[in-house]
């Protein structure tokens, strides 16, 4: 019985160590295949590295070899590799003994055609945007602050930390995960179902409803990333209500799915960005909006104190206000007492040329006239009198008839009848008629008062107009050195010229409001002369 640690039998056999197997193995590879020409599909390739040298891979239907050009080979490449072109690749190949792989180092590269892959994508591309699926008026805009975000995604992954990292430092907001493979054969069905799921989700639910989903996946080959040009995908993308954002691969990558998002990121991170605003960015811009609006206010409240002191300082005195009604008094009441005694000498002269006429014999006369015409409409009168009586005495006797108790009752109950429905009925139409001209007038002001501008005016918001004097809604509408105005309350408007800002950028554009010159002073009018009065009767 043999021991473990008993020494074997000697062999003739060569030890070698693993530094001189992997040198071996260079040279048998490199001797032989020391020029080769290898066609197949360029996969992997994302440009050149920081370094400048190019790695991707070389393969076939069933078959894969790795690729590498040297930074000095590849700025001599006429043609440069792209993802899924078939070429003729020209080099040498020899072994990487660190990891024990084998590899084409390659020289010069002539393209032989699209790979099947790309040309079935192309082939897809087309098609679908035949349909109209990428067109750009189906695009929505994302929401600016939503409250709850979607993401499909593998759970498990660092691109889903990255994004609740990212959108946690930018704006925490509710972030939903739908956990699904993002590589491999079912990759395409369970985004396309996850994406249906979010937009199936009701308003009120138990489960909150997003308002925006990013689906995100790393970087990979094209292979990798083929589960997100399954058409399924493209059309669950095109149909979702909720905006969506295509967050697969990295900045070179492209998929269908970019095309039929409303929005394309160039990394997951870059989609968190996307998503959620700055909240400190937000708070300050809302605190210089403060400083700015209380600065205005403050500025106005001074204005409006300086002008008051100058129309204070404009107004004329108590005693220059009173100089002309004292000065017409004093005139008035120097004229009183000659014109006084001018108008009793007239009524003397008057009284005097009536008394003339009232001689005793010219009295006498009228006097017997009168006494006659008294006489004469004396008999007119009794006669007029007995007639009136008995005509009043035949009424009397008709009404008495009618007064008799019987009929006096009937007649009192029919008036009292009529009387209380025509109450009932007057008062019926007097409050209909006031209910209905009420809510006529309560209309009219409810409606005046959401139809009005003024009102959000008056709070301090202006109406940007551009040089046609269309309304300007959006920042995107404004560029620098456009001339706008700009309509306060009252009505007053001020010219004002973008001195800063762009579409895509998050900081709002700048506004340039010329200073108004102040007026010119208007010369103060001379006061009229009072017109000359003449001195009125006082009787």
């Amino acid at each position: 019985m043999s021991l473990p640690f008993e020494s074997s039998p000697p062999s003739n056999v060569a030890e070698y160590t693993v530094s001189e197997i992997s040198g071996a193995l260079k040279r048998t590879v490199e001797d032989t295949f020391g020029h080769v020409r290898i066609r197949g599909e360029v996969s992997g390739y994302r440009g050149p590295h920081s370094s400048g040298h190019a790695y991707f891979a070389l393969k076939d239907e069933r078959a894969r070899i790795d690729a590498v050009v040297w930074r000095t080979s590849f700025a001599k490449l006429a043609f440069k590799p792209e993802e899924g072109l078939e070429v003729i690749a020209t080099g040498r190949l020899t072994t990487y003994p660190n990891s024990s792989k084998y590899q084409v180092v390659i020289e010069t590269i002539e393209p032989a055609g699209a790979g099947a892959l790309m040309a079935l994508l192309n082939e897809r591309r087309l098609k679908l945007e035949a349909e109209g699926l990428f067109a750009q008026d189906r695009k929505r805009r994302l929401p600016f602050l939503p409250r709850v975000i979607g993401v499909v995604t593998s759970p498990t992954g660092a691109v889903i930390r990255d994004i609740v990292h990212r959108i946690s430092d930018r704006f925490p907001v509710h972030v939903l995960v739908w956990p699904v493979r993002v590589q491999g054969e079912t990759s395409g069905a369970e985004v396309a179902a996850a994406i249906e799921g979010f937009n199936a989700i009701e308003a009120g639910a138990k489960l909150p409803r997003p308002d925006l989903i990013i689906v995100a996946r790393g970087g990979g080959s094209l292979e990798d990333l083929w589960g997100f040009n399954d058409e399924a995908v493209v059309r669950a993308a095109a149909g979702s209500a909720i905006p969506l954002i295509s967050a697969v691969g990295h900045e070179t990558d492209w998929t269908l799915i970019d095309h039929a998002a409303d929005m394309r990121a160039p990394t997951p991170t870059g989609a968190a960005e996307m998503a959620v605003p700055v909240r400190a960015e937000l708070a300050a811009t809302i605190a210089s909006h403060n400083a700015r609006l209380s600065g205005a206010v403050s500025r106005r409240l001074d204005q409006e104190k300086k002008s008051l002191a100058a129309l204070a300082r404009a107004m004329p005195g108590i005693d220059v206000l009173l100089a002309l009604p004292r000065r017409r008094l004093d005139e008035a009441t120097s004229g009183l007492g000659s014109n006084l005694r001018h108008a009793v000498g007239e009524k003397r002269r008057l009284f005097g040329i009536a008394a003339a006429r009232l001689a005793p014999s010219t009295l006498e006369a009228s006097l017997r006239d009168k006494r006659a015409t008294l006489r004469h409409h004396g008999l007119h009168a009794d006669h007029g009198l007995r007639l009136r009586l008995d005509a009043a005495r035949r009424r009397f006797d008709r009404v008495a008839s009618d007064l008799k108790p019987h009929a006096l009752k009937a007649r009192s109950e029919a008036a009292r009848l009529s009387l209380g429905g025509l109450a009932e009925r007057l008062e019926r139409a007097e409050q209909l008629q006031r209910q209905t001209r009420r809510q006529r007038v309560e209309n009219a002001w409810r409606l005046a008062a959401s139809l009005s501008p003024l009102n959000v005016l008056e709070r301090g918001y202006v109406i940007v107009r551009d040089e046609t004097g269309g309304t300007v809604t959006e920042a995107a509408d404004l560029s620098a050195g456009m001339a706008v105005t700009l309509e306060f309350a009252r009505g007053e408007t001020r010219g004002a010229v973008i001195t800063d800002g762009d579409a895509g950028a998050e900081r709002p554009p700048v506004v340039q409001v010329p200073t108004p010159k102040p007026a010119a002073a208007k010369p103060r009018k001379a006061r009229a002369k009072p017109a000359a009065e003449g001195q009125g009767s006082l009787f």
